[in-house]
């Protein structure tokens, strides 16, 4: 990643403004650890350097408290719409920001970007950014588990992998933790790294990361196994879910033979070549059923499946249920 900080004005000059204001919009079923690791660092940032450097807000949809997905609620200051100053609105989303349909608070953002506010999201965040059509020309990121549904929303978008981007006057995370790795770039930029690295220190981040670092563990932490060739398929089928790639072709990747590597994978991963396949894109075709409004047929089409009908028998076998059964919790929850 690339920071472009033009819209985020660094060192002294800003010891002598009045105190940023950043409002955050918290979607219903935001998630918290998110929410809480961008807010954090600005209060740390206010006791550590003895100055009121950033003031907060909390912003729902209707003014009412904001319930994030493990239950606890948030007061609101104000409801989408109002007509307060704010240098920073950043948004935090989390559940299933694909369903998420709220035209005044999509007007409400494009409102703020035409005032040249500095927008955020975080963890799915960036779904609603993109929803209101603010992310057009920017670089930005958003947490790993809505990319796939995001990719299918919106192809033209210029997404990455990221842990955050900062580009202008967009800075996005992918949740969680990094957050905090985030706003030590902004903290650092407004008001200097010695400050930055003590509001870290105050968190017992003993690790800075760049923006530009990955998401997800590595394939051997997350798969518990360190046998090189067969990491090199994994990772293979990972990014190849829409084509799938043949075993004889998988079987070059490892420069193995064939029955070899099914024996890898009987071995280290207690399931077949195939076995283990079919279960990655059958997840991926999860994702897309609970995040998106993509027909059975086309989610099983991007999924690597013929037909609807090889993959719902493929998906009972899995999951004990129909793909269409995914879409019925969901059932009123959008927002209109």
């Amino acid at each position: 990643m690339t920071t472009d900080d033009t819209n985020l004005s660094a060192g002294d000059s800003r010891n002598e403004r009045k105190p940023a204001h950043v409002g955050f919009l918290l979607i219903p079923d935001f998630a918290l650890l998110a929410y809480a690791s961008a807010v954090e660092p600005l209060r740390a940032a206010n006791r550590l350097s003895g100055r009121d450097l950033y003031r907060w807000s909390h912003v729902s949809i209707d003014g009412e408290p904001a319930t994030a997905s493990n239950g606890v609620s948030i007061r609101a200051d104000h409801a989408v719409g109002a007509q307060m100053r704010f240098d920073y609105v950043i948004v935090c989303a989390g559940g299933n920001p694909a369903v998420f349909h709220h035209a005044p608070t999509f007007a409400w953002l494009r409102n703020l970007a035409r005032h040249r506010v500095r927008l955020g999201g975080v963890s799915g965040g960036p779904y609603v950014l993109a929803r209101a059509n603010v992310l057009d020309g920017y670089r930005f990121t958003i947490h790993w588990e809505h990319a796939p549904a995001f990719l299918e929303d919106y192809p033209e978008l210029d997404l990455r992998r990221s842990l955050y981007e900062i580009d202008r006057d967009r800075l996005t995370s992918s949740g969680g933790t990094a957050p905090l790795d985030m706003m030590h770039a902004v903290i650092a930029r407004e008001h200097g790294s010695e400050l930055a690295l003590a509001v870290s220190e105050w968190f017992l981040q003993t690790h800075v990361r760049e923006g530009a670092g990955p998401q997800r563990m590595p394939l051997r932490e997350r798969l518990g196994i360190s046998h090189a060739p067969l990491l090199r398929v994994v990772g293979c089928m990972e990014q190849s879910l829409e084509n799938p790639l043949s075993r004889e072709e998988l079987a070059r990747t490892a420069n193995v033979s064939l029955r070899q590597l099914e024996r890898l994978f009987r071995h280290h991963l207690g399931r077949s070549l195939g076995e283990h396949y079919l279960g990655l894109r059958l997840d991926r075709a999860r994702d897309l059923l609970r995040q998106t409004s993509l027909s059975v047929l086309e989610i099983a089409l991007a999924c690597g499946f013929v037909s609807a009908s090889h993959f719902s028998r493929g998906y009972r076998r899995r999951f004990g249920h129909p793909p269409r059964a995914e879409r019925e919790p969901l059932a009123g929850k959008a927002l209109r």
